[in-house]
């Protein structure tokens, strides 16, 4: 005997909001006893450098530039999928030395032990919140100066003003939005070399 359950609704209503978000529509045409076609529409996206191209990120450097002097990355994060995309982010990237934390206690103590050029945070850690691993940066010396940027799919306005309140110096969402963050990586990281 076949037995169905009914969801809740909530998978349709989570899509459209983020199909939303990126400026697309969704939709569904269903016939009884046919059944449903569901369909999503999204801009068609410009080509973005440094970027996912066949699987594989791209970052075309000219010949004639210098060889860019290492830079160290933590990232705070708990999710191995996020992870992997930054890392792919920066698979390219052999100037930038990515350590990683899947806990905001091992993040803090990184950051003390490393002094990272830059550090990427998420707000929704295992272990303390990602506003409470900011307010420690801060509160010791040997952070207080790093800068850091939010990475989080919690984008309400309360959430982004207090980690910019409290000494972030970014708050990118998710879905990432991934030539914003290379921008800020580079601003940042080169404000920092030349401090």
């Amino acid at each position: 005997m076949k037995r169905f359950f009914d969801g809740t609704g909530i998978g349709l209503a989570l899509s459209k909001g983020l199909v939303e978000l990126m400026g697309g529509g969704i939709g569904v045409e269903s016939q009884l006893g046919q059944g449903s076609t569901f369909w999503v529409e999204l801009a068609l996206a410009q080509p973005v450098p440094n970027v996912y191209q066949h699987g594989r990120v791209e970052t075309r450097v000219p010949d004639t530039q210098q060889p860019r002097p290492t830079r160290t990355v933590l990232y705070i994060e708990d999710n191995l999928s996020n992870l992997e995309l930054i890392q792919r982010i920066l698979a390219n990237r052999p100037e930038i030395k990515l350590l990683w934390a899947m806990q905001g206690r091992l993040g803090l103590d990184l950051a003390s032990q490393h002094r990272p050029d830059l550090i990427l945070l998420d707000m929704n850690l295992p272990d303390i919140p990602g506003e409470e691993v900011l307010r420690r940066l801060r509160d010791m010396p040997e952070t207080r100066w790093l800068p850091v940027v939010v990475i989080s799919a919690d984008a309400t306005q309360e959430r982004i003003d207090g980690a910019l309140a409290v000494g972030a110096r970014a708050y990118l969402t998710k879905p990432l939005d991934i030539r914003r963050l290379l921008e800020l990586m580079d601003e940042t990281l080169n404000q920092t070399a030349s401090a």
